[in-house]
């Protein structure tokens, strides 16, 4: 039996992972760790872009 995850939900377990890895890895770039989301949780690449936007303010 296969369950699908919404794509909103995949991309709430990204952000949660990427603010995870910057805490745990500060000398990595945020580029780097959203290609790693992206790969990791599957993402569009419209997801990439909103996250990339959400983490961008926070610099």
């Amino acid at each position: 039996m296969s369950s699908l995850i919404p794509a909103a939900e995949l991309v709430k377990q990204a952000a949660a992972w990427i603010a995870e890895a910057r805490s745990l890895h500060p000398e990595k770039n945020l580029a780097t760790l959203l290609d790693e989301a992206g790969m990791r949780f599957n993402l569009t690449p419209l997801d990439s872009q909103s996250l990339e936007r959400i983490f961008s303010s926070k610099a």
